[in-house]
């Protein structure tokens, strides 16, 4: 059974989103690089044809578009349109687009949760302008976990995480985006559990690997020199990894995070997990920031997105690099194949 297309929400309209968006269309229609994905785009069309002007691209897009008649490259770009207007400019960022980007990712959320797509690939956002008109959420992973309460025929409660997955490196921060100084005191025994836990289960049902080997890090240096350097390590990691060896995962560590992510330590493990934001994004973007992807576990549905930002010094210049949008589009519908094949 085929799945439905994949829907893109557009993101912040004065960042790089457009960009990697129209390019990755236009070289696979010209044939430089393979076949994309079917997918469509939940956006504006009159922003989308200024960018590509912009751009020197010359692309038609067919607004209104059953979903289900999305291809792969076809002769017009496979736009839904919003009934907000985008009008920011490459690197200028408006407030007036915020109620837009929120939006694209409301109206992606319900044509999942009617079935309509089969994975949702979302574009960079930008915080600060969403923080100004009362967004209360951290991020995209926040809201996302938000906007999938209640989700048909899941028995459990949303509890999104963040992976980062690369050709080299799949890495899950426990903690996400919070002040360094806050991370101790928001680092538990539960929420190392249920990173580990979530992962392992995604890891089987959306990435194929049968037996996921879990590297846990220590939070301090040398994973706190049985307790030298720390205590975290001793007080809550490894009662955390005891348990989900208890729970049948095969988890361990703690492991210092500085020796953790060399190519031989890399193939001993199918994940790493991380105790904060930048101790599993620095090496999962340093490794391969092109092809690294941000996907979100524990969700009812599929969500990836590129792993890089809204970059408004690149915006509308022809510099940014599609590739990780191109690698967000393509997990999301390996991860949507595997998902009907297991259902039907």
């Amino acid at each position: 059974m085929q799945s439905s297309p994949l829907v893109v929400s557009i993101g912040e309209p004065a960042g790089i989103g457009a960009d990697v968006l129209l390019t990755a269309w236009n070289n696979a229609r010209s044939k430089h690089h393979d076949e994309l994905p079917p997918f469509f785009v939940v956006g504006d069309a009159d922003h989308l044809k200024r960018r590509a002007e912009h751009l020197g691209i010359d692309i038609e897009c067919q607004t209104d578009p059953a979903p289900q008649s999305a291809s792969a490259v076809g002769d017009a770009l496979p736009v839904l349109p919003l009934k907000s207007r985008l009008t920011g400019d490459p690197g200028r960022p408006v407030a007036s687009d915020a109620a837009g980007v929120i939006e694209a990712i409301e109206t992606g959320v319900q044509l999942l949760r009617d079935k309509r797509a089969s994975g949702l690939v979302t574009l960079p956002i930008n915080k600060a302008s969403l923080y100004e008109t009362g967004f209360p959420y951290p991020g995209h992973t926040e809201y996302l976990g938000a906007l999938a309460q209640d989700w048909p025929s899941s028995n459990q409660t949303p509890r999104p995480a963040m992976m980062l997955a690369g050709p080299q490196l799949r890495a899950v921060p426990v903690t996400i985006h919070i002040s360094l100084a806050d991370v101790p005191s928001a680092l538990t025994v539960q929420a190392i559990i249920e990173a580990g836990t979530i992962t392992d289960h995604d890891l089987r049902s959306r990435f194929g690997v049968a037996e996921p080997r879990l590297a846990v890090s220590g939070l301090n240096p040398h994973a706190g020199e049985n307790g030298a350097m720390g205590d975290e390590e001793l007080r809550v990691i490894a009662p955390a990894i005891e348990q989900l060896r208890e729970a049948g995962i095969n988890a361990f560590g703690p492991l210092p995070a500085d020796t953790m992510f060399h190519a031989a330590a890399r193939a001993t493990y199918d994940a790493a997990i991380c105790m904060y934001h930048d101790q599993a994004l620095i090496p999962a973007k340093a490794l391969d920031f092109d092809e690294t992807v941000n996907a979100t576990l524990g969700l009812p549905f599929i969500r990836t997105s590129p792993d890089h930002g809204t970059a408004f010094d690149l915006a509308g210049t022809g510099k940014a690099n599609p590739a990780s949008f191109v690698a967000a589009l393509r997990m999301a519908w390996d991860m949507a194949q595997r998902q009907t094949s297991t259902q039907s």
